[in-house]
């Protein structure tokens, strides 16, 4: 299995469970592992025929930025949907991260697992 992998995708958002965190926006940062076939693009050496990342990242922007959870795993979760679902994804790997909410930590986050079967209907 190929993946294309988008990293550190930094966007502001509300999110938080705190009276304060509702009312301000605060960075999230997203990693992205995407299951596709690579062969049939990069044997034409052309966009066509692969899963363009740019799409899928401009997406995920607008949706995050729009969005106001109180969780990382309600975002993770509503992110993983949409990617599956509209970029026809079999299987990816995402992890929403939420820098400095931790003192002393870096970051804290959550990873997810989907699979296209995880929202068949």
């Amino acid at each position: 299995m190929d993946k294309i992998f988008l990293r550190e995708l930094e966007i502001d958002a509300v999110i938080g469970i705190w009276k304060w965190e509702r009312s301000v926006k605060q960075k999230v940062s997203i990693d992205l592992e995407l299951a596709t076939d690579a062969r049939t693009a990069a044997k034409a050496d052309s966009i066509e025929g692969t899963l363009n990342y740019k799409d899928v990242a401009k997406r995920i922007i607008d949706y995050v930025e729009n969005s106001e959870f109180q969780l990382v795993e309600s975002l993770a979760e509503c992110v993983a949907e949409i990617v599956v679902k509209e970029f026809g994804v079999s299987w990816l790997s995402l992890s929403v991260a939420k820098p400095g909410a931790i003192e002393g930590s870096r970051t804290v986050g959550i990873t997810i697992e989907r699979t296209a079967a995880d929202y068949a209907e």
